[in-house]
């Protein structure tokens, strides 16, 4: 067994990492909420609010590139644990509740940088130590962990909140800047064997070698669209529950088994790609997951619509881990930090850009014309993996 998994060592530093991915996004999916609640608390205007969610993502946006450059020049380590502190940073600056509405939109700056600089370093982390052949695997669990920590963030919430419609604020941000300062302390003890950094990056000229790479367009477009889909379903699906009287406990119900399934084809892609391929398996996952979004829509019993829904869940899950293990691949070693940041920009542009375009698309259509619009775009997504080409043992 090679790559990571198979050296001295190597179990560990996948632990480590792994652990690194769920502390950022519990951190991650516990402050934000928590921040909203603390506005409302507030009483800020509307404005305000949709400032504080803009500001986790427009900062990194612009510092996505970068961060992938940095972590090429310098290592993972260093920009995880710039990333670790910004994150644990950010849990003080709301915890101390300084500033009122502008207070918590630094705090959410500071996170959203943050997490963006711990994401962009793991990533690098887990392409540069995995080793041909590992790729799916690696980032399988990778994305496992960060969704176990997604789904945990929340539950802390409850747990800590009380049982008032607005939670107590203090505790839950107190406990973050705890499991902050823990995240600091994961990436003092990792030890991230060298690789190749600046000078590999000079030799192979830096970002416009990967611009050239065959079929990195497809790869983005197919990343983008599939997490654009994921967050769609968050807002829709409760959307769609409205229009057709389901109670809110049974969408809550819904939203997680889709999070359980695609935890679980995440937890198996290794497997998965070993069986089938990646490319095959790429274009069978988009097009379940358009075929089950589109038959969501569908009126139907809740028993059959909870099946679909486990259905696009697993096809769901696929698409980041695999364009990750696709980019780790036929990226110079030099310039993997780049191009998991490259990745991670086109994201944040779809996650802006694609639930806007399907809202306007399918406007006075209701929920189920936004999620038969997003089916399609997932159906474009999948003819473009048809078109994309794979390298190595994993891809044949």
């Amino acid at each position: 067994m090679t790559g990571m998994l198979g050296r001295p060592g190597g179990r560990r530093l996948l632990g480590l990492l792994l652990l690194h991915s769920a502390l950022t996004q519990v951190v991650t999916f516990v402050l934000r909420p928590t921040s909203a609640y603390r506005a409302i608390e507030l009483d800020v205007p509307a404005a305000w609010l949709g400032a504080l969610t803009a500001s986790f993502a427009v900062v990194p946006l612009l510092l996505a590139v970068p961060s992938g450059q940095a972590t090429d020049r310098f290592g993972e380590r260093r920009v995880m644990l710039v990333g670790s502190v910004l994150v644990a940073l950010s849990g003080v600056v709301f915890l101390t509740q300084l500033g009122g509405a502008a207070g918590l939109v630094l705090g959410s700056v500071v996170l959203g940088t943050g997490h963006l600089f711990s994401v962009v370093g793991q990533q690098a982390a887990v392409a540069n130590t995995a080793g041909p052949g590992r790729f799916d695997t690696a980032f399988g669990y990778y994305t496992f962990a960060a969704s176990l920590g997604q789904a945990i963030g929340p539950a802390l919430i409850t747990l800590l909140g009380g049982s008032s419609a607005l939670p107590d604020t203090r505790p839950i941000f107190a406990v973050a800047t705890v499991l902050g300062v823990l995240l600091i302390a994961c990436t003092a003890v990792l030890r991230i064997p060298a690789g190749e950094h600046a000078g590999r990056a000079a030799e192979t000229g830096g970002m416009k070698t990967l611009l050239r790479l065959p079929g990195l367009v497809r790869a983005l477009v197919i990343s983008c669209v599939v997490l654009s889909a994921v967050d769609i379903t968050l807002v829709y699906l409760p959307a769609l529950g409205a229009d057709r009287g389901l109670a809110a406990g049974l969408v809550g119900v819904l939203l997680t088994l889709r999070a359980v399934a695609s935890m679980t084809s995440r937890f198996f892609l290794g497997r998965l790609v070993a069986w089938v391929g990646r490319r095959r398996l790429m274009i069978v996952s988009v097009a379940l997951s358009a075929a089950a979004m589109a038959a969501v829509a569908v009126p139907m019993p809740p028993a059959a619509t909870a099946v679909l829904v486990v259905l696009l869940g697993l096809g769901l899950g696929v698409g980041q881990p695999l364009t990750m293990s696709w980019l780790a691949e036929v990226a110079p070693a030099g310039l993997r930090g780049r191009a998991m940041s490259l990745r991670l920009t086109g994201n944040r542009l779809g996650q802006v850009l694609i639930p806007s375009a399907v809202g306007l698309v399918a406007a006075g259509v209701g929920a189920a014309g936004v999620l038969w619009a997003t089916a399609a775009a997932l159906a474009l997504a999948g003819t473009a993996a048809r078109r994309l080409a794979t390298d190595g043992p994993a891809g044949t």
